[in-house]
Order: structure tokens, then C-alpha cells, then sequence
């Protein structure tokens, strides 16, 4: 699965704290999405088709206060596959308090090596509570909340990062504040997801806001992963050509496409790059990624959980409806197999595989708390702005 196109430079390889990954591409968090099977996935392909495993892969959003609580469905959402190298978590939080007990309990039952701090969530049910990408513009609170996470792991070589959008919207740019900030109390780098949270994931992401990221944190040492719009091979070094940033975070562009991280790392690497799949490599794909997610979480729930997966992976591919509502339907990994069977060997591949995918939308009003605006340097922690990883 090779094809000779023109590879980079070789890109330099990304240092985060005492981490050093050879491909500067990071699997984005997304609800749902990026459990422990999705990132196996993703790692094992990028080792068949590349030889290495060079990234890092992020789990899906963990809330501090249900870790600390030990929600049971919190707990198995932190599993970890004897294969992830660092071990990479993504920390939803409001509460300094929460985020220190939280950071504390991952640090001494040695839960993970990474920690992402997520303020960049746009959902509303998330920011009209005053979390997600709505706490950035409470610089004091902000600050106050990574500071705990920094605290929490003194003595350890655990590095904490930070993820932020733009602003709220266009009248509310926040990511240079941000950014600052997070140097300031210890982060050891910073990712932006180049989209206000107004524009959820709409539109284009402005890549000229990551440029001027990286120039606002010139001298603080702390590497700047941009975010946004990664679709394709060459989407990646464009965006480290253009923004000067240090590595890239992938997320919408990588559903249905696990491959798409081994080739993004061969052409930041100078590698040859792996080709996009026949038809009949991805049918092979669809079925190990259900047999992972039935180790993972039983057969009835990994036949249900690759449903919404099939319509990525067969994107572009002249399946036709019938087979598609089919599989919508599969309740076993052997009706799953039997579906899949006649395409095994298909060599088929994808029209306008690269394009956009994943949830769209259009921009709309942010919700936020009553009088959120008033003041930026209150530090008071929302009220009722807690979720647990059940949706609540």
C-alpha cells in the first residue's frame, strides 16, 4: 500500500516534556471515537504500513470530578492497551480542587504519562455551564485550573498540556492569553484548534491564528500543535509550512481513515507514503476494529458502536444503499463478517477519500452563563458546570 509521491524534508521530531515522538501528529480526542480499540487501530496500522508507531494518541474526554468520584463507566473509558507508549489522557475540568484530586489519583495509581487539559469543547450543553472553551476567557480561573493540574505532578515526568479554540467568537479571541498563561503555570505545550467555539466545526479553520500563536509564544520553549483541517497527506506539512507550528492534532479527518496517521508521519518523515486502501483492505479494517471494540466491550456493544463507523469507512466507495442499511443493522461479529465477505478482495478505491468528514454544522450564538462576559478576571468556579462521562 505504497505510492511514490514527492516526501518532505524530513520534519523534526516533536518533544513534549520527556517525551519524543518521531511523527509530530497527534490523535485528536473525540467523544465516542477515540477509546482503546480506535487507538489500537490506529497503531497498529501505522506499524504495518510505516514500521513504527511514532505519534501520540489521545484517549476520548475523561471528567475530573467522575474520575475522582470512580464512575465506573470513567474508569473503563481510562484502560490502556499494553501497546500505547505514552499513554496519552484528555482531562475535562472546571474545578481547580477537582483537577488537582483528579491529576493526584493519576499520578500515584499510574494511570498515564500524558495529560491534555480540554478548553476547547464547544457543545453547549458544555459551555452554557461555563466549561469547555467558555473557561479560557476567565483568564484567572484558567490559570488557576492548570496550575493544579502543573502542581499535581511535581516530582514526576508526567507533562501537561493545554487545548484551546480562538476565542468565543469573533469579538472574544482568547488563544494568545491562553497560551501565555499556560506557560506561565508549567504546561509543557499548547494545542489550538484554529475555530472559535461559535463556529463549532463549520467553515474553514483559520490557519493564520496558529502563526500568530506560535509568534506570541516565541521564547517560552513550549512547542504549539496546531489544529484544524487535516484531511489529507501534504494537509499537514502545509499547515507546519505556513504556521510554524511544531506538530499537528488530527481529529474529524482520521474517522473512517485510522490510516491516515501512518501517512501523515511518512510524508512529515520524508517517507514514502502509503497509498489509500482498496475496498477490500477496508472491509479487513471494519471487521478488526468490531473485533477490538467486542474485546473491549462485549460483542452486543461493539456490533452497535461500528455502525456509525461504516458510513466513514465506506465513504466514496460504490457500495450501494441496501448494503449500507444493512450494515446499520449487524448485531454479530459473524453477520458483520458475512456482509463484508464479498468484498474481500475488491480492489476498489475511495473517490475524494481526503475530503472533509465528520460533523459540520453552521456557527451559532455560544451559550454561556448568565453575565459570563462581565468579567474576565473572576475566578469563581461555575456552578453546576461538572459533567460525568455518562452525559449528565
Amino acid at each position: 500500500m505504497t505510492q511514490s509521491l514527492s516526501p518532505t524534508a524530513a520534519t523534526a521530531p516533536l518533544r513534549i516534556g520527556g517525551f519524543t515522538l518521531d511523527s509530530p501528529v497527534i490523535l485528536a480526542p473525540m467523544a465516542g471515537v477515540t477509546n482503546m480499540p480506535f487507538r489500537v487501530l490506529c497503531r497498529e496500522i501505522e506499524e504495518e504500513l510505516t514500521g513504527t508507531s511514532s505519534g501520540l494518541y489521545v484517549c476520548e474526554m475523561i471528567t475530573a470530578r467522575a474520575l475522582v468520584e470512580r464512575n465506573e463507566k470513567t474508569l473503563h473509558m481510562t484502560a490502556f492497551a499494553d501497546v500505547e507508549k505514552p499513554r496519552s489522557m484528555q482531562l475535562y475540568t472546571v474545578d481547580p480542587k477537582f483537577t488537582y484530586e483528579a491529576v493526584r489519583m493519576i499520578v500515584e495509581e499510574d494511570i498515564a504519562d500524558h495529560i491534555d487539559m480540554n478548553f476547547g469543547c464547544p457543545v453547549p450543553k458544555v459551555t452554557r455551564r461555563g466549561g469547555g472553551s467558555a473557561i479560557p476567557y476567565k483568564r484567572r480561573l484558567y490559570g488557576n485550573i492548570v496550575a493544579a493540574a502543573v502542581r499535581a505532578t511535581e516530582g514526576t515526568d508526567i507533562p501537561v498540556t493545554v487545548k484551546f479554540r480562538i476565542g468565543i467568537d469573533d469579538e472574544h479571541h482568547t488563544h494568545l492569553d491562553a497560551g501565555r498563561i499556560a506557560a506561565e503555570e508549567g504546561a509543557a505545550a499548547v494545542a489550538l484548534h484554529a475555530r472559535t467555539a461559535a463556529q463549532r466545526y463549520s467553515g474553514n479553520a483559520h490557519w493564520e491564528e496558529i502563526t500568530r500563536l506560535v509568534e506570541h509564544m516565541d521564547g517560552t520553549g513550549l512547542p504549539v500543535i496546531g489544529n484544524g483541517d487535516i484531511f489529507a497527506a501534504g494537509d499537514a506539512e502545509r499547515m507546519m509550512t505556513q504556521t510554524g507550528c511544531h506538530g499537528v492534532e488530527v481529529g474529524r479527518g482520521c474517522l473512517g481513515r485510522p490510516w491516515l496517521f501512518a501517512q501523515l508521519g511518512a510524508q512529515l518523515r520524508g517517507e514514502e507514503i502509503p497509498a489509500e486502501p482498496t475496498l477490500g483492505q477496508v472491509a479487513g479494517i471494519i471487521y478488526r476494529h468490531a473485533t477490538l471494540l467486542a474485546q473491549h466491550d462485549g460483542e452486543h456493544h461493539a456490533c452497535r458502536d461500528i455502525r456509525k463507523h461504516t458510513g466513514w469507512y465506506l465513504r466514496g466507495f460504490p457500495v450501494g444503499g441496501e448494503f449500507r442499511k444493512n450494515l446499520a443493522q449487524v448485531t454479530t461479529l459473524q453477520q458483520l463478517n458475512d456482509l463484508l465477505a464479498p468484498f474481500a478482495g475488491s480492489t476498489v478505491r475511495a473517490e475524494h477519500a481526503d475530503d472533509a468528514r465528520g460533523r459540520q454544522g453552521s456557527s451559532s450564538k455560544v451559550a454561556l452563563p448568565d453575565g459570563w462576559l462581565d468579567n474576565p478576571e473572576d475566578d469563581t468556579v461555575p456552578e453546576g458546570a461538572e459533567i460525568d462521562n455518562n452525559g449528565g
